[in-house]
């Protein structure tokens, strides 16, 4: 993924409005962030447990969300619908967004059980491990296991727009 900017963070938002995008949290550590191993960047609201952000390349630019999740997680071990890594207590959540456009305004959402760190992209490239949950043992290259990631959040985003 391409370095980013606070304005495009804020200006990408499709499922808020410019008001809500303007007030949210955007990460401070933008320039430390290991944007070659990003395929979207994501974070979590430190005021307001439940929710978290992600903003993913599009095909006219970015593509922010703004996502709602229960916290506490289940307690059980679950698997990241994105990345396919299992996670043990809370790694893994059901994370919910509005839908864009009118159906959003009605109150449609869509969901998908994903890390709840938001941490896919480094997951799958083996930057990351889980503390407790593990990744199967596949023969994927990461390139296959990278590209997956991008097709998975790709179908999820491209619900939001249904």
């Amino acid at each position: 993924m391409d370095p980013i900017t606070e304005g495009e963070i804020r200006s990408s938002f499709v499922n808020c409005s410019k008001g809500e995008a303007k007030r949210l949290p955007v990460p401070r550590d933008l320039a430390e962030r290991p944007w070659d191993d990003l395929d979207f960047l994501g974070w979590s609201d430190r005021s307001l447990p439940g929710r978290c952000y992600l903003v993913a390349p599009g095909a006219d630019g970015p593509v922010g969300v703004a996502l709602r999740y229960e916290t506490g997680g289940s307690g059980r071990a679950q698997m990241c619908t994105i990345c396919l890594t299992t996670h043990t207590g809370g790694g893994v959540s059901l994370l919910t967004a509005h839908k864009a456009g009118e159906a959003g305004r009605r109150g449609d959402s869509v969901g998908t059980l994903m890390c709840t760190d938001l941490a896919c992209s480094l997951y799958a490239r083996g930057r990351r491990r889980p503390a407790l949950g593990n990744r199967y043992r596949e023969n994927l290259s990461t390139e296959e296991k990278v590209e997956r990631v991008r097709d998975n959040l790709r179908a999820f985003l491209d619900r939001l727009h249904r």
